[in-house]
């Protein structure tokens, strides 16, 4: 008798122990979206916690990368509640465009989904609009310009201070 493997849509208990606190929960204070189990919070001063925290969730599902904390994607949506400060559109395009993906997602709104599969069937449906399109495209700098995360990809940094790429290891394999 062979057994057949059928895939399961949950973590092993190895994988949910790998990750550690990767996708904590986050919790509403006030203005502040808190995450206590990795001990950081990111105050809101223009757009509303609970929008903050949606777009946390938002950006690890645009730039999925298991290796980050939440912390470094809460400081990469930081420069949207900076942006709103400074522009009532931006505000009101952030604010609606979290109404929207949560109106879609059902009960409970985009940050109670559990299967990233489902978050992401969402996000490809709205991923024209004017609100996808300005969070995608500040993440990619804002996530990627923090120096903290580099090490963890493996980049060393720009390199012309040090003597250019050619001098400095241009054929440097040891990533492989």
């Amino acid at each position: 008798m062979t057994t057949i493997y059928e895939p399961s849509r949950g973590l092993s208990r190895r994988e949910l122990l790998k990750r550690g606190t990767v996708g904590a929960a986050l919790l509403i204070s006030g203005q502040a979206v808190i995450c206590p189990e990795a001990a950081w919070a990111l105050e809101a001063t223009t757009l509303k916690p609970e929008t903050m925290a949606t777009l946390i969730r938002l950006a690890r599902d645009i730039y999925p990368h298991d290796q980050l904390a939440d912390r470094f994607y809460a400081v990469a949506v930081k420069g949207q509640d900076a942006l709103a400060a400074k522009t009532p559109e931006h505000k009101t395009l952030i604010e609606d465009g979290i109404a929207d993906l949560d109106k879609r997602s059902g009960p409970g709104g985009y940050r109670s989904m559990a299967w990233e599969d489902d978050r992401v069937a969402i996000l490809r449906d709205i991923e024209t609009t004017p609100f996808f399109q300005a969070v995608r495209g500040d993440l990619v700098v804002s996530l990627y310009n923090q120096k903290e995360i580099w090490p963890i990809f493996g980049y060393e940094g720009e390199s012309y201070s040090k003597g250019g790429y050619v001098e400095r290891g241009f054929n440097d394999i040891e990533w492989l």
